[in-house]
């Protein structure tokens, strides 16, 4: 289908818009009316950037508060209209985005909001032009789709219909049943936004947190499925208030709302994409290990076994059970970082497929001879996703004993440090390209303010990845972080400790704490206390882990899940927060 993208959905002057508009590959534009007047550029000069891009101009919009207004108001508001269909003739857009009454209706009356839109209706067809009348969900008398669509019916014009909204629909919780009774042809215009769940008055939600399509908590597919199975040809169109998205880069910006439309449109059968695949393990971590030794010194006290250097680059293998670390000095950085995640696919080449027709950045894997292909793509936040399809690879570096003296057996799972300006473009790379599923967002104290955490698994849970979006003055000291599960992790402190590593010190008040909210024994806590271990536990199970301190832009963690515990320990992130922000 056709797809169209407001002009407020993005930051920069007009001319930038446009620009970012047509290289992310969308056909059209509607265009905002702001947008427009702040523009230095002549009404027919606009005209000439959109046919230069091959562009089309969708919609005007909007235009506001006509509706439910006294006489005298109305002869303004048809002047006012007049003017405004003018301008869209030198525009070349056949269709106008009008508003509910937001302000200034001076009764509830529908006779009379139908005698007035008859007036508009009238005066659109003398100028050639359609309305797209739409429901705002804060409209002081029409605020739902049904209204706005009896009045519509009611007046019965060829060039009155209707404007759905899936924000202004969504947000109500409105029924959808009604929709697929509308004729296709009265629904005159489609704008879509997602959002994240919140308990919010609907003008605030609305003015600050659109979400591009698949960003947010609602099912846009089911709704955009029932508009097109009422007969809707018109666009797929973008209407994306968003207050981060209005201070990034505009092709950025651009390039992520056409992806979030190409992935809908794959739901919904009518734009074919290669499958979909769900990973089933983290095949290993690649880390740069800075300037020092820090990183290795603090593999091999955790139990992991320097398998072997790579035949030709300059990285090394490291092994405990399952885990695989790849230490890669090529890789300069001033202190360790993680640089890439390797997760295991059915298809590799289908999966890398997949997220190159999604204009995620592809990249080519350094290699020779027979030395494993890997399809790598690189995230919104700069870390490399690698796609692996066997554990083949790993002869590259030699042969993985098969058990860790120090009890460590697999890589429960990896907290990455998100930038907030690529936060809801990586929850839409999670979804469609790596095919993890979302949790729910938290909100975690720490000194610096609250860190928002979302958390990404396959449906086994053996792929776990969690996103942490630091305040913005805690950024210079947030971290990656990689978890590694133990069979014994009271044997991994141990061997840790013997070993000389420095582990994260935890408050002596959070064990007296622990204590007396939990009921665990004196014994078992102090058992907890002897290795700075945190302790969890849920409905189904218990969770106990502990930190090393860090390690530049990196540390670890060890955890032990008991009894089918699922989360990452919650509850202590603020233990964590505070004493790994305060350099303990």
């Amino acid at each position: 289908m056709k797809t169209s993208i407001a002009t407020v959905s993005i930051s920069g002057s007009l001319a930038e818009k446009v620009t970012a508009i047509a290289r992310a590959g969308f056909d059209g534009f509607e265009i905002f009316e702001n947008d427009l007047v702040a523009s230095p550029l002549s009404v027919p000069e606009i005209r000439g950037l959109a046919d230069g891009h091959g562009l089309t101009i969708d919609l005007y919009q909007p235009f506001r508060d006509f509706e439910g207004v006294s006489p005298a108001q109305l002869l303004r508001n048809l002047e006012r209209a007049k003017s405004k269909f003018e301008v869209m003739h030198q525009l070349g857009v056949d269709t106008i985005l009008v508003c509910s009454n937001v302000a200034s209706a001076v009764e509830d009356n529908d006779q009379l909001f139908v005698d007035q839109l008859s007036q508009l209706a009238e005066l659109a067809q003398q100028h050639d032009v359609k309305v797209a009348y739409e429901a705002l969900a804060w409209g002081k008398y029409v605020s739902t789709y049904d209204h706005s669509w009896r009045l519509v019916e009611t007046v019965n014009h060829k060039n009155l219909g209707i404007c759905l909204d899936s924000f202004h629909i969504l947000s109500r919780g409105s029924n959808l049943d009604l929709i697929e009774a509308i004729p296709g042809d009265k629904i005159f215009y489609l704008q879509l936004a997602d959002a994240p769940i919140l308990s919010l008055d609907v003008l605030s939600w609305s003015r600050h947190h659109r979400l591009f399509p698949g960003e947010g908590g609602w099912d846009l597919a089911d709704f955009v499925g029932r508009v097109l199975k009422a007969g809707y040809e018109g666009p797929l169109s973008l209407e994306i208030f968003n207050d981060v998205y209005r201070q990034g880069s505009p092709t950025n910006t651009a390039k992520d709302g056409h992806r979030s439309l190409t992935v809908l449109q794959s739901q919904l059968g009518l734009l074919p994409l290669p499958e979909l695949q769900e990973p089933s393990q983290i095949e290993f971590a690649e880390l740069s290990p800075g300037e020092g030794v820090a990183v290795e010194a603090a593999l091999g006290a955790l139990g992991f076994t320097r398998v072997g250097q790579h035949s030709r680059k300059p990285a090394s293998l490291w092994a405990a059970g399952e885990a695989r670390v790849v230490v890669n000095t090529k890789l300069v950085t001033p202190q360790p970082e993680l640089t890439t995640i390797a997760l295991r696919y059915p298809d590799r080449k289908t999966a890398t497929e997949r997220a190159g027709r999604l204009q995620y950045s592809v990249v080519t894997r350094d290699r020779v001879g027979d030395e494993i292909d890997f399809g790598s793509v690189a995230a919104p936040d700069g870390i490399e996703f690698q796609f692996v399809d066997s554990s083949a690879w790993v002869g590259e570096f030699g042969e993985v004993p098969a058990h860790s003296p120090s009890g460590i057996c697999a890589i429960d799972h990896i907290a990455i440090r998100e930038p907030w300006q690529t936060a809801d473009e990586s929850a839409l790379f999670f979804r469609s390209a790596l095919g993890l599923k979302l949790q729910a967002e938290l909100d975690l104290p720490s000194e610096h303010g609250l860190v928002r955490s979302r958390s990404a698994n396959n449906s086994q849970h053996s792929v776990r990845i969690a996103m942490n979006v630091n305040p913005v003055q805690a950024n210079s000291s947030a971290a990656n972080h990689i978890a590694f599960a133990s069979a014994d992790i009271f044997k991994t402190a141990q061997y840790a400790l013997a070993a000389g590593l420095r582990l994260m010190e935890v408050p002596a008040n959070y064990y007296l704490d622990l204590r007396h909210r939990t009921g665990l024994s004196s014994d078992f806590v102090e058992k907890l206390a002897k290795i700075n271990a945190l302790y969890d536990a849920d409905e189904t199970g218990s969770f106990i882990h502990f930190y090393t301190g860090h390690l530049g832009k990196l540390f670890f963690e060890v955890v032990q899940r008991n009894d089918g515990y699922n989360g990452y320990g919650a509850y202590n992130s603020f233990v964590r927060l505070a004493a790994l922000g305060s350099g303990k």
